[in-house]
């Protein structure tokens, strides 16, 4: 699956929040200053294009949907990001974010918690 721009997962965005919408629904909740109503218009049919959305017609007017979920979505861009910048080490990837967000002892007893949990679910019983 295709990664979005920037322009594209702004969009989406507005998709996962609504369910459901046409163009004039997704532009009215985009902040100011607010594209073209056939700039958010071209780029929805971008995203049907991609297979990230489709459409059920009504006459002329076509009301969206998001075909893929926001979980599934942020799942392949992490998987992406943990291959193309980390070589699929989480290591190097927790290790990136620890140093980089200067994360905080709670945030990183909180890890750590997350961590033992796993561990634990994964230990032969």
């Amino acid at each position: 699956m295709k990664e979005l721009t920037k322009a594209e997962e702004q969009i989406m965005h507005e998709l996962w929040r609504l369910k459901k919408g046409f163009v004039h629904d997704v532009l009215e909740r985009l902040p100011e200053p607010k594209p073209a109503y056939n700039t958010v218009s071209t780029i929805i049919r971008i995203l049907e294009r991609k297979g990230f959305v489709g459409h059920t017609a009504f006459g002329k007017a076509h009301e969206y949907f998001p075909l893929i979920d926001k979980k599934e979505y942020r799942r392949l861009l992490a998987k992406g990001l943990l291959s193309n910048y980390f070589s699929n080490s989480v290591h190097s990837l927790v290790s990136f974010f620890s140093r980089e967000k200067n994360l905080s002892l709670a945030e990183l007893e909180e890890l750590k918690s997350i961590i033992e949990a796993e561990i634990k679910m994964k230990e032969p019983k």
